[in-house]
Order: C-alpha cells, then sequence, then structure tokens
C-alpha cells in the first residue's frame, strides 16, 4: 500500500505521536493508522480511548522510557519524541544521530490544545485554573512537526482528519504540498493561541490596574486580531464588495456569530448589521420589547406587557418604514405574535429571537408570502439587560488604522439624571422618557425620538442638523407626538429644538446637557411648562 517517497515530495508515514484534549474522530483516525501498519504512540486519555478500541497503541512514558512528572506537567518534552519529529531526513547525519540513540523518526504528529479560550469564558474560572489550562507539550509538539513539514505531517484539528485520512487510504502517506498547508495551519493555530493567552494575562493585568485606580481599562498597547472566518457572504454592502462573516472566540452572551438559522436565504452583510443592531436594542428591556430596522436605524420599537402587543405597537409605529424591515424581539416567538407579523400586506426581511414556539416556526415558514425568504434566526438564549456587556473592545477601520473604543454601554436608569425645569416629568413621562433615551442611543446622529405610551412615533437620524432631525422626528410622529416625550443624544446648541417640539405638543425632553446655553433651553422649556432632565452622558453614533 505504502508509495515509495519520490521527488515529488511523497512522504510515507510509519509512525505517529497522538495527544488530543478534542477527541472527536480520534478512533476512527486510529484505526485507519493501525489498519496500514502505522505504530501508534499516545499520551493520558488519548492512549486509553485508541485501547479501548482494541488497537496495539504505546504509552508515551514507556515510548520515552520517562514516566510522567510534575502533575503530568512533563509527558512528551523528550528527546525521543521531539528528535524523532525534528530530525531531517535529508540530512544524513541526523539519521545517523538517530540510529546511535535508539530513537526512531515519527511521521504524523497528531495533537490539539488544552481549550485555553473554552476555560477562560467559564465564569467560574479562576486565574490559577486558566495558568494550569496553558498547553505547553502540545505547541511544542505542533511546531516541532511544522518546522519539519519537508519529512512530518501534523493534524490540529478534527475537521483536518478526513481530507488527511482520503489521502492517506490511497498510498500510505500524504505529498508536500499537504504538509505544508497543514504546517501553515498549524503555526496559524499556535499564534492564535499564544495571542489568546497574552490577551487575557493582559486583560488580567489591566483589571487589576482598573480596580486599584476605580477607572476603566485603557486600551491595549497592541491590538493582536486572528478570528476564524465563519463564512462568506454573497457580497458587502453592495454587490461589487466582497464580504466575509469572522467569529471572535472570546464572545459572550447572545450573538450573531454563534446563533442558529432556522429557515430562509443565506444573512447578508446589511442583514447582519441591522440584526446586531437589533439585538443590542432590544437586550436593553427587562420586560417585553419588540423593534424594527431599516438601514441600521429603528423605524418602530416598542415595550408592552405580552410581546404580541409590542410587536404590533412597533410596526404600526411607521408601518411604511416597517415594510421590509428587520424584527428583533426580547421573547420568544408565540403564535399570538407570529399571527401578527403575517397579516397581509406586511413583508418582513429577518426576525431575531431568543426562540421560536413549533407552531409560530410553522406559520411563519408556511402561511405568509414571504415564507421563502424571511430568515428566522434564533440565538437560543435570553435577551435582556442581565445579558452579558460585550468582549473586547469596539472596532471600525480607517484608511491606514483601526479606531478602537469601548462599548457605548447604557446607564442603568437615565431618568435619574437632573431635572432641570420648574416641572418634573410625572411617572408616565418617566417611564416614556426612560425608552426613548434607550432608543435614541441607538439611531445615526444627529439622533431625536419622539416616544408616547412605550412606542417610538418619531425617528429623525442621521441629520447635518439637529433642528432637522427634530423637524423630522415630529412631523412622523404627526398628531399622535402630541403629549410624547423626546429624547437627543447630545445637547441642542440653540432652543430652536425644544421650541418645534413644543409647538408639535411634546411635554418632556431628555438629553445629555452640556451647552453653553442649556440655561436658554431650560427656559425655553419652563416657557411651555415642558419637563426636562439632563443625563449627563452622550450617546452619538457615527
Amino acid at each position: 500500500m505504502a508509495k515509495p517517497e519520490t521527488q515529488e515530495g511523497w512522504a510515507t508515514i510509519r509512525r505517529a505521536v497522538l495527544s488530543v484534549s478534542d477527541k472527536r474522530g480520534l478512533v476512527e483516525l486510529a484505526n485507519a493508522l493501525g489498519d496500514a501498519g502505522v505504530e501508534l504512540i499516545a499520551s493520558g486519555g488519548t492512549r486509553f480511548a485508541i485501547a479501548q478500541t482494541g488497537l496495539p497503541v504505546v504509552e508515551v512514558a514507556e515510548y520515552t522510557g520517562q514516566p510522567e512528572m510534575l502533575d503530568g506537567r512533563v509527558k512528551t518534552l523528550h528527546p525521543r519524541i521531539h528528535g524523532g519529529i525534528l530530525a531531517r531526513r535529508d540530512v544524513p547525519e541526523h539519521m545517523e544521530a538517530l540510529s546511535e540513540a535508539g530513537m526512531e523518526p515519527i511521521d504524523l504528529v497528531v495533537v490539539n490544545l488544552y481549550p485555553f479560550e473554552q476555560t477562560i469564558a467559564r465564569p467560574d474560572c479562576t486565574f490559577e485554573h486558566a495558568v494550569e489550562n496553558i498547553d505547553i507539550g502540545g505547541p511544542s509538539l505542533i511546531r516541532g512537526a511544522a518546522k519539519n513539514h519537508d519529512g512530518v505531517a501534523v493534524l490540529t484539528d478534527p475537521d483536518q482528519y478526513e481530507a488527511f485520512l482520503a489521502e492517506f487510504r490511497e498510498s500510505g502517506g500524504v505529498t508536500l504540498a499537504t504538509r505544508k498547508r497543514l504546517a501553515r495551519q498549524a503555526f496559524a493555530l499556535t499564534g492564535s493561541y499564544d495571542r489568546a493567552i497574552a490577551a487575557y494575562l493582559e486583560k488580567q493585568e489591566h483589571a487589576g490596574a482598573a480596580a486599584a485606580s476605580a477607572g476603566a481599562a485603557e486600551p491595549p498597547p497592541a491590538l493582536d486580531l486572528r478570528l476564524p472566518r465563519k463564512q462568506t457572504l454573497r457580497y458587502g454592502e453592495n454587490p461589487h464588495q466582497q464580504a466575509a462573516l469572522y467569529v471572535d472566540p472570546t464572545a459572550v452572551g447572545p450573538n450573531l456569530a454563534t446563533a442558529r438559522i432556522l429557515h430562509g436565504k443565506e444573512l447578508s452583510y446589511n442583514n447582519l448589521l441591522d440584526l446586531d443592531s437589533a439585538l443590542r436594542l432590544v437586550k436593553l428591556f427587562e420586560g417585553p420589547a419588540a423593534c424594527i430596522l431599516k438601514h441600521n436605524n429603528p423605524c418602530g420599537a416598542a415595550i408592552a406587557d405580552d410581546l404580541a402587543t409590542a410587536f404590533e405597537a412597533a410596526y404600526e409605529g411607521d408601518p411604511v418604514s416597517a415594510f421590509g424591515g428587520i424584527v428583533g424581539v426580547n421573547r420568544r416567538v408565540d403564535r399570538a405574535t407570529a399571527e401578527l407579523m403575517c397579516k397581509p400586506g406586511r413583508f418582513l426581511e429577518a426576525i431575531l429571537a431568543p426562540g421560536f414556539d413549533a407552531d409560530a416556526l410553522e406559520l411563519l415558514t408556511t402561511k405568509p408570502t414571504w415564507k421563502n425568504s424571511v430568515r428566522l434566526v434564533d440565538l437560543e438564549s435570553p435577551i435582556g439587560p442581565a445579558t452579558a456587556a460585550p468582549s473586547g473592545w469596539d472596532l471600525r477601520r480607517i484608511e491606514g488604522g483601526l479606531l478602537a473604543q469601548g462599548w457605548d454601554e447604557q446607564q442603568p436608569d437615565p431618568t435619574a439624571g437632573e431635572v432641570k425645569t420648574k416641572r418634573a416629568p410625572t411617572p408616565d413621562e418617566l417611564r416614556d422618557l426612560d425608552f426613548a433615551w434607550k432608543i435614541c442611543a441607538m439611531v445615526k446622529s444627529n439622533a431625536i425620538v419622539v416616544v408616547k405610551g412605550g412606542r417610538l412615533l418619531g425617528v429623525g437620524a442621521g441629520q447635518m442638523s439637529r433642528l432637522d432631525s427634530v423637524r423630522i422626528a415630529v412631523e412622523k410622529g404627526g398628531a399622535g407626538a402630541r403629549g410624547g416625550v423626546l429624547a437627543s443624544d447630545a445637547f441642542f446648541p440653540f432652543r430652536d429644538g425644544p421650541d418645534l417640539a413644543a409647538a408639535a405638543g411634546i411635554t418632556a425632553i431628555i438629553q445629555p446637557g452640556g451647552s453653553k446655553r442649556d440655561a436658554v433651553t431650560v427656559a425655553a422649556c419652563d416657557e411651555h411648562d415642558m419637563a426636562m432632565i439632563f443625563t449627563g452622558r452622550r450617546h452619538f453614533r457615527h
């Protein structure tokens, strides 16, 4: 079966070292190697799993003559292992040295590393436990095999086994091209692994410094980014742009990278941006909440005692804009909500939720005329204020570099800010001001939103003039805005914004404050008997 090594770079596999924490596909791989007469050398649990199948397998300690020591920290770190891996087959002196030392060449290394990133992601992980899960022997084996890929193949992921075995079964070896590819992947893995450890240690260091100074951690002096690609996308923001989705392995909580697509066409680049904004919005609310986004701005949003009522209120807030929108909800979609989503004349591009009841799923995928088009995205975990904050830094590319900032987290209670006017907000106004402020933070600047009765009525987004944003928001709200409240993501530079709001019937405003003309703005509100709260925090979204 074995094919002799040739000038084409084919290498026969006669001896393999295996040490894996992820045992997927291990038995199938070991059986294929064993059936071909490959000598198997393995450590600990890997040897046990192979031996259970009846295959002959040599324990690493038996092969090296050196028992494991230091609580297993030293197992494969031995000249007989590394000499067999690193010896160059094309250098006679290397092969003679092996022979004189009673060593044999090792042609295949199968190793995957201690799951460091999964370990540190657990809430109960201590620093000591994290350090113990830093793999030493594994990276050494991988790097040695990858360096000497001219004669050694290295497998670092069970997903590589199938392609490897297809080639191995054909001739008992693998080509140089395959070994080079596996070596490249191996070095990428160890590089990423070391970066994850360095990032964790740096985070611990910064956390300690931040705790000592009672401040937030500063951006790191260097950013090391290596995110695995999950999938290529049909195109980017426009059809002529290529695009892909990459996954942050340190991400915690519900997110689109780990969500399950239950139904519909592939998510587009723009879908993912809108769905992420929808998730970030609905997770702000404890009670049932729904939002509808178009072009990364909310055009509808509402809170209510049940999800169906919240969705209907969100959709009817601006039904023209809601057509073809991206929906986000923070409760499982039940049949009552699904029936409202499927009402004649409505069309939804995608629906994101922490789950779908079986009858709701059936309805959404069979009843509406757009049933084949809608994307149903299941986050498979609860959504709400208790959801973990995003990990890492909020990143954006610019030409020649990359900008990093902390995530724009909201205050627990924005209405606890300072009441600047003679009249304080009523309880109903406070409820709407809290809702409006949270929605406003998700609108492109300059941002103005109008809310009444727990429902978004009007949005002024992305205008160069804050006055224009106010005008658009109150016009969208129409007569329904009378008795409503208004939120502004930044201060009013002049009183013209509050004056226009008062003319539309707005009764209370929430804004950060901070303008040199704040006193003039407050005086305008007092003239109109409007209440105003300063939060002290701005929420620009460029």
